[in-house]
């Protein structure tokens, strides 16, 4: 059924009625003329621009940008998932502990001189390794600027060491020859003389040697020299050593004096000489003491 706008009816009711009221002299109108004025006013009236109807819904008018975007639910897992593995870093750096204190020194031996020591329950990095595998290079833990070499007997060592550098030992220095002396005491038989104790505390070997003594009381001096290093025991025994190695202690005794030194200061003057015949690399050394 077709529906008028609501001004397109009122414009043909008016007409109709207008038409109802004419003269009745006038002839019937054209039905031309009356559909030309209705399809006129209907185009008039449809020509025009309607402003739509937009309910209040309280929200505001809605704008054509925006954008929704859902809230996502948060899910809850129905299963219940083993706890996450709790893995223990391996250290980047190696570290070294020892079971007894140990030296650490310029190089890869006894030979090298002594720069710090790693204490029982201390902890040093590691950075290296000599190319025997007996000793480690480490942070000085003395000075830890500094790094020095540790002897692995008493080592143990932690974290990825087997992918340790190996690193070239220093030149060994030079021996030298060097001693230390001490009185020992002082014995009989036929005569009286005192014992002196020798310990090599340098890097080379002694073959002989030369003792003095001289009480400064009396004014007596003796003196001696002999490859090899003799102490006698009283009446009844001697032992002879035909060298002195570095590290090594040996006691020696001294001329012997025809009365008995007892309270009297002695000099006592030691050299010790690398070769026989008091030859080679010669140290000698000086001590006074009171039997």
């Amino acid at each position: 059924m077709l529906r008028l706008n609501p001004i397109l009816a009122s414009v043909v009711v008016l007409l109709i009625a207008s038409l109802a009221c004419a003269s009745p002299t006038i002839s019937t109108p054209d039905s031309n003329v009356v559909g030309t004025a209705i399809a006129q006013t209907a185009a008039v009236a449809l020509s025009q621009t309607a402003e739509p109807f937009i309910p209040n819904t309280g929200l505001g008018t809605p704008t054509a940008s925006q954008t929704f975007t859902p809230e996502l639910p948060t899910l809850t897992p129905t299963t219940t998932l083993s706890p996450t593995p709790i893995f223990t870093p391996t250290p980047l750096i190696p570290l070294i502990s020892v079971s007894v204190p140990t030296n650490c020194r310029v190089g890869p031996g006894k030979v090298y001189d002594r720069v710090g020591a790693l204490l029982v329950d201390e902890v040093a990095e590691v950075y290296g390794r000599d190319p025997t595998g007996n000793y480690w290079y480490i942070r000085n833990p003395e000075s830890l600027s500094e790094f020095c070499w540790l002897w692995g007997e008493y080592a143990t060592l932690t974290g990825n060491y087997v992918a340790l550098p190996m690193y070239t030992p220093p030149p060994t220095p030079t021996p030298e020859p060097a001693f230390e002396v001490s009185y020992n005491g002082k014995d009989t038989c036929v005569g009286w003389w005192v014992d002196i104790a020798l310990n090599n505390s340098g890097g080379i070997t002694f073959r002989s040697m030369s003792l003095m003594v001289k009480d400064t009381v009396t004014g007596v001096a003796l003196s001696s020299s002999s490859d090899g290093f003799t102490e006698i025991d009283g009446c009844l025994s001697s032992f002879t050593k035909d060298t002195l190695s570095p590290g090594d202690t040996r006691v020696v005794s001294a001329p012997a004096f025809n009365y008995d030194p007892t309270g009297n200061k002695i000099r006592t003057t030691v050299t010790l000489c690398s070769n026989k015949g008091l030859n080679g690399m010669c140290v000698t050394k000086t001590i006074t003491f009171t039997p």
